[in-house]
């Protein structure tokens, strides 16, 4: 059973607004049973799996982690998801590049969602929150701008304001936040959720490969940028 199901069946039942017991009783099992299947104790059979589908209105696929979409959508599995960083010109067309950086991206900030809900710390929750807002304002702003008849009025922020950086500004603000939080987490309640390579690796089978996917052509992209100022000089 995929490591992603407990946590799934659980934050399932939560969103539902039930309590262990009725769920148990909607599913024809004991509640000591559904917390052991929630806690990843035991394992379920088939017909078990049939039955949590029908009661939370989800797919298999989604209760067993292999996608994000409730109605069952199939995303890449980990070993197909393409590796643009063997591409020479790290380049590509049309809808599949969007595809794939969409569900790299929505991969990766969900993971860091869940880790950072695990730690319990809301600073840092909120912070994470503000500074990747801001980044899709951005970006949105950029794309939204650049065909004149679009309505300047649409934001808030005087263009002027904008220009000038207001919003790096603010993400500026919200790392410096994050980077509090973080460290007040440390000081009060001790060290944050397991982020190894192994850990990851088993909690988040699926999530955690686009993650490690993005850190890496990050990485090798800003490198780049390092290494080349320094054969400048």
């Amino acid at each position: 059973m995929s490591p992603e199901f407990s946590r799934t069946l659980s934050l399932l039942r939560q969103e539902k607004g039930v309590s262990q017991r009725k769920a148990a009783g909607a599913l024809g099992i004991s509640q000591a049973l559904l917390s052991h299947y929630e806690n990843g104790i035991r394992e379920p059979g088939l017909a078990f799996v049939g039955k949590a589908c029908d009661y939370y209105g989800v797919s298999a696929d989604f209760l067993l982690g292999r996608t994000l979409s409730r109605d069952g959508t199939t995303i890449i599995e980990p070993e197909e998801l393409y590796d643009i960083s063997s591409e020479k010109d790290n380049s590509l067309k049309g809808s599949v590049l969007a595809l794939l950086s969409k569900k790299l991206l929505v991969n990766s900030v969900a993971l860091l969602f869940d880790l950072m809900g695990k730690s319990g710390s809301r600073g840092a929750i909120r912070a994470a929150a503000n500074y990747l807002s801001t980044a899709v304002y951005q970006i949105y702003r950029q794309f939204y701008q650049i065909n004149p008849a679009n309505n300047p009025d649409f934001f808030s922020m005087p263009p002027r304001q904008f220009q000038t950086g207001l919003a790096d500004a603010d993400m500026k603000c919200s790392q410096a936040e994050l980077a509090d939080a973080l460290a007040a987490h440390m000081k009060e309640k001790g060290p944050l959720p397991d982020m190894s390579h192994e850990a990851l690796t088993k909690n988040f089978p699926v999530l955690y490969q686009s993650l490690y996917q993005v850190i890496h052509t990050t990485g090798e992209r800003v490198n780049r940028i390092y290494d080349s100022r320094k054969q400048e000089k």
